[in-house]
């Protein structure tokens, strides 16, 4: 595909965009301290020498209230102005353009301080916010203009007005959070006097032809949310006030729809923003979950939206862009949405990077400089971390063979990517593969290496992987007891009646596979989350529709914690709740005695809950366990080196594997 439509100039304001890719908004952690400017503008930089059009930055705070963690990133001296000329330089030199993202968090500041249009704690901040007093709204609409005119300063090329996502501002706009009585509450237009007073005060700070952005909330997806009507009015007002871009946003953090995780349907929210770009004269930029070059030229061929909007995939492959531009897009490293180590790290206080990509935001730190000498190197395994090796390696300028005993590559991730709403796993697959020809890596599928094939290498890289671990408990070897792996390759057709042995992230997956046989539509997807038309309910929200899953599953875990406490921070509440939904029993603290045949067929599972025997009648059991170490090559010696589930066998964990792998690669 050529892309004509996503790869055409666009004119905002006084700046034209090479393209209509824009770099979403993601707080990395960089943004935070001083010493860390050098690395956030290697990170910009790269991103705009891959070719994006507009970068935005993560959010910056308009004063210390607004702060979204202690001694967070703030834009309200000339002093940060300054300090900010190192990343505008960094990204106009590659020939990009970046704008700064004013961000306030409101009750979502994770500060004792925190304000917001009422005092009312959100229920994810164990902080209760004080409510701003009319001078102190006033005080922060001009610090909001002052951000922004020092934004100009420091060299910025646009500004994005953060109103979307929960923030103080949709708190100002939505009758959820403001239930004040002056000027700057009661009605929806009197609710939306905030933003478009912002907006009116910073265009007559930075002149007529200064780009500003603004993040519209286009569907907030929690009770006591925006209408439609009251959405379009407000961008009617901001369109008016001098707005030269509206971005799009879709949901409150504290919402009960997923919005961006991978089992969020690509694209599903695009019909609001051409709903949207149909009421306005400014140009539209979509957002969320537009992961391919496909489906953002399709959006803008298709008049949905103007610009479009990518964070994580940018994370993920800084050259998206140029590879679609090259005629490569094969090449480009797909974001997969897991949320891993970007958000569940910037929700950590931890800096972000990326599963697929462990080189982003450690663009000064994880660097694959090419080698002086062309070294020999055989990597045994072709799982995430041998694959993330080979390629690194490779790209090093170092000869690779590759070793893979199966007939295909992908280890145990090509199980995950069997589980309902991870398909996208099969693009990193894809990705793997393709470097893995352009590079010229030698790949030998089918093939176990030898101790005596692994003599002639310089270094030997062993990722032999894991393999389930069998609990030792009576009743394992029966016909109808099975792997999570027999169940997920396809090897096994379970029965109606499942109970899964282990409530790990392996558990959560197979549990969800057992659940659901076909893939939902897009339609469907909405349904079951009980996302309505905001034109007909305050929100966006409705009844959710029950599922009707496709089999009886029982998920046992030993542990008395919740089921499922140990996913990931940002997507493992959607897991769980998918999990209610599907009406899988979760059963903790279950002492597990034994299984045995039924006296009519089938099996019965024997364990203990708080010392009262239980009994359970099933057709099959799924055993998820955990997994072991496979170090059958393994011989600790120079040159050699263990990464991956072989080095450690805990939950499966991609993220470590990759980088593991990158760093090994890095450092031969």
């Amino acid at each position: 595909m050529a892309y004509d439509h996503l790869l055409s100039p666009i004119t905002i304001g006084d700046l034209t965009l090479r393209n209509r890719v824009v770099m979403g908004s993601m707080h990395t952690g960089l943004e935070d301290h001083v010493r860390d400017i050098p690395r956030l503008s290697a990170y910009f930089a790269e991103r705009a020498r891959g070719g994006v059009g507009l970068i935005v930055t993560g959010g910056y705070a308009p004063n210390k209230r607004g702060w979204l963690k202690p001694l967070a990133a703030e834009m309200s001296s000339r002093l940060h102005a300054a300090r900010h000329r190192e990343v505008t330089a960094a990204v106009h030199e590659e020939g990009g353009a970046i704008a700064l993202q004013v961000l306030h968090a409101g009750r979502y500041a994770y500060v004792p301080w925190s304000v917001s249009a009422s005092a009312i704690k959100a229920p994810i901040n164990p902080f209760k916010p004080h409510a701003l007093s009319t001078k102190g709204v006033e005080s922060t609409v001009s610090d909001f203009a002052r951000s922004i005119a020092l934004a100009r300063k420091a060299g910025y090329d646009a500004v994005e007005i953060m109103g979307s996502e929960g923030y103080l501002i949709n708190q100002f706009l939505a009758e959820r959070t403001n239930q004040r009585t002056d000027r700057w509450g009661g009605t929806a237009s009197n609710r939306q006097r905030f933003p478009v007073e912002i907006v009116r005060r910073a265009r007559e700070l930075v002149g007529a032809d200064f780009p500003i952005m603004f993040r519209l909330s286009l569907i907030d997806l929690v009770e006591g949310g925006q209408t439609w009507e009251e959405t379009i009015d407000l961008a009617y007002a901001l369109q008016d006030a001098g707005v030269s871009v509206l971005n799009t946003g879709i949901g409150w953090h504290e919402a009960r729809v997923p919005t961006i995780i991978t089992q969020v349907p690509r694209g599903a929210w695009l019909d609001f923003t051409a709903r949207l770009r149909s009421e306005v004269s400014v140009p539209v930029c979509a957002s969320n979950r537009i992961n391919t070059p496909e489906l953002a030229d399709a959006a803008i061929a298709e008049g949905k939206a103007d610009l479009v909007s990518m964070a994580r995939p940018l994370l993920a492959d800084p050259e998206f862009v140029a590879k679609a531009a090259q005629d490569r897009a094969d090449e480009i490293n797909t974001c997969i949405g897991c949320n891993q180590a970007c958000l569940d790290h910037a929700f950590s206080n931890k800096a972000a990077s990326c599963l697929v990509n462990p080189r982003a935001c450690r663009e000064t730190t994880l660097v694959l400089s090419p080698v002086r000498t062309r070294k020999r190197v055989a990597v045994v395994g072709a799982g995430p971390a041998g694959l993330s090796a080979a390629v690194s390696a490779a790209e090093r300028g170092l000869e690779v063979t590759l070793f893979e005993k199966g007939e295909e590559i992908g280890g145990q991730f090509r199980l995950a990517m069997a589980v309902p709403g991870k398909e996208d796993f099969t693009d990193t697959l894809r990705y793997f593969g393709r470097r893995l020809e352009v590079l010229g890596v030698d790949v030998r599928l089918k093939t176990e290496a030898t101790l005596a094939d692994l003599q002639q290498y310089d270094d030997v890289i062993v990722a032999t992987g894991v393999a389930p671990r069998v609990p030792s408990l009576d009743g394992v070897d029966l016909p109808g007891v099975v792997s999570y792996a027999d169940v997920l390759s396809g090897r096994v057709d379970p029965g109606q009646r499942v109970a899964v042995i282990g409530a790990g992230g392996i558990g959560v997956d197979v549990s969800t596979w057992l659940t659901q046989e076909h893939p939902e539509t897009l339609d469907e997807w909405m349904e079951h989350w009980g996302v309505g038309d905001p034109a007909y309910h305050r929100g966006g929200l409705v009844e959710p529709a029950p599922r009707t899953p496709a089999r009886h599953v029982t998920l046992l875990q030993r542990k008395t914690t919740p089921i499922g406490i140990g996913l990931g921070k940002t997507s493992g509440w959607a897991h769980r709740a998918r999990l209610k939904q599907e009406a899988v029993r979760m059963v903790s603290g279950a002492a597990y005695e034994g299984i045995e045949a039924g006296p009519e067929g089938g099996l019965v599972v024997r364990y203990r809950v708080d010392g009262e025997p239980q009994t359970l009648s099933v057709d099959t059991v799924v055993l998820c366990a955990g997994q072991e170490s496979v170090r059958d090559l393994w011989v600790e010696r120079a040159g050699w080196h263990l990464i991956g589930g072989a080095d450690v066998a805990a939950e499966l964990d991609a993220k470590r594997a990759i980088e593991q792998g990158t760093r090994v690669a890095a450092a031969l």
